[in-house]
């Protein structure tokens, strides 16, 4: 099955979302709310994806981004029996603007926890994919994190500005001036969690944890040896409804940002 996906997401990437990469006529974009753009190319690779997600496994239900913009009760009761979860097109405003980065991504959930996940970039063609208890992967390559401390100043990672809740940017300025370095999100999920993953970023803050955006990063970085919780310690599962998730290299780091976030409560 974690072929099959991977070969799903590289078929509909080249038949449906990279032929209008940079090419979107004006009414092939429509918006669900401000700042929240989706394509025809969302629509059509949701489509092409759940059926052949339902073909793979014909018990399974689909959750998708868009078909959930219509009908929102479809996030509900995600810890019970398979549910695939499909973010056709993730940083759909930079894949609308002609800009990188965007990905495709799909989890697996059984019983309330996921079991894999499936990142493509289709600008690169690098695919991320990670099952419970296996490791992640690129491609051959096994991915997994380093064990070595680093101290809070060297670290550089990426600050979410967008859905803030009150007060949360006391928190986002206490974490700005901690750090070495803090980078704006690039507003796609699918090409940061790898970065975290991969050492080229120590951490990242978000604030809102739909499970499309994060379900499949969420369990590559963990399965690379990295930490996703919420604010407060607590995992993050399919089914949470918290505001706030912190992701980190490992879990020294995580250890330090925590602490470093607690101190605001």
């Amino acid at each position: 099955m974690m072929e099959s996906v991977g070969a799903l997401l590289r078929l509909t990437a080249d038949t449906v979302v990279m032929p209008r990469f940079a090419k979107l006529q004006p009414d092939d974009t429509e918006f669900k709310s401000v700042g929240e753009p989706v394509t025809i190319a969302d629509r059509e690779a949701e489509a092409m994806i759940g059926r052949a997600l339902l073909h793979l496994l014909p018990q399974a239900r689909i959750v998708g981004e868009e078909a959930c913009a219509t009908d929102p009760s479809l996030i509900e009761n995600l810890d019970k029996g398979y549910v695939w979860i499909i973010d056709p097109i993730d940083g759909t405003a930079n894949f609308a603007a002609g800009r990188a980065p965007f990905a495709l991504m799909v989890a697996l959930i059984s019983n309330g926890e996921t079991i894999g996940s499936w990142i493509l970039d289709p600008l690169s063609g690098r695919l991320c994919v990670a099952e419970l208890g296996s490791g992640a992967w690129i491609v051959s390559e096994r991915v997994q994190t380093s064990t070595a401390l680093t101290d809070l100043a060297s670290l550089h990672g990426i600050l979410s500005e967008s859905f803030v809740p009150a007060g949360g940017q006391r928190l986002i300025d206490k974490v700005r001036r901690a750090v070495g370095r803090a980078d704006k999100t690039a507003r796609c999920a699918g090409h940061e969690y790898p970065l975290v993953a991969s050492g080229a970023r120590q951490f990242a803050l978000y604030w809102r944890t739909l499970a499309w955006d994060h379900l499949p990063g969420a369990l590559f970085l963990t399965e690379a040896g990295g930490t996703v919780s919420h604010l407060d310690g607590t995992n993050y599962r399919p089914a949470s409804r918290q505001s706030g998730l912190l992701l980190a290299h490992n879990s020294l780091v995580h250890s330090k940002l925590l602490s470093l976030i607690k101190d605001l409560a």
